[in-house]
């Protein structure tokens, strides 16, 4: 969850994530795929609610998390692409989510931003993915560090 201090701190990542936020373009035929292959059906159809831009976010966090573990496993990747599918329950566009991470979760759709990481490990559990996709979708595991960083 992003507190006031965080966002202080990390304004330029913010920035940059917000302008790359704005586009409606799909990832490429290319990424879609690429994608495909490290999800299991179940969470295939997860993922493809999320926004065109959330899904390429995600895909850029999951190659970013490979190049940190070469060695990443199947599991480990799926869970790079959901990391954030918790989102999809709050139902905020991109101005939405920038409120929420300034004022906090202040009204239901707000905590359910602040809350996605459960909320994805709620959904990844209910789709019958590996436990390591859940520890890393619900923030936890040895190769959590790695994905944290991918993603910023």
């Amino acid at each position: 969850m992003s507190t006031l201090g965080e966002v202080v701190t990390q304004p330029w990542h913010l920035v940059a994530r917000f302008f790359r936020s704005l586009p409606p373009t799909p990832p490429s035929v290319d990424d879609e795929c690429w994608a495909d292959d490290h999800l299991t059906p179940a969470e295939r159809r997860l993922w493809t609610r999320l926004s065109n831009q959330d899904r390429r976010h995600s895909i850029g966090v999951a190659r970013r998390f490979i190049e940190a573990r070469p060695t990443a496993t199947r599991a480990e990747i799926a869970g790079a692409l959901l990391h954030d599918i918790g989102k999809i329950e709050c139902r905020l566009g991109t101005f939405g989510r920038v409120v929420a991470t300034l004022v906090g979760p202040r009204t239901e759709r707000f905590w359910l931003y602040h809350d996605h990481e459960q909320i994805g490990a709620d959904l990844v559990t209910a789709a019958g993915s590996d436990p390591v996709t859940i520890e890393l979708v619900s923030e936890s595991g040895p190769a959590y560090a790695d994905l944290e960083r991918a993603d910023y």
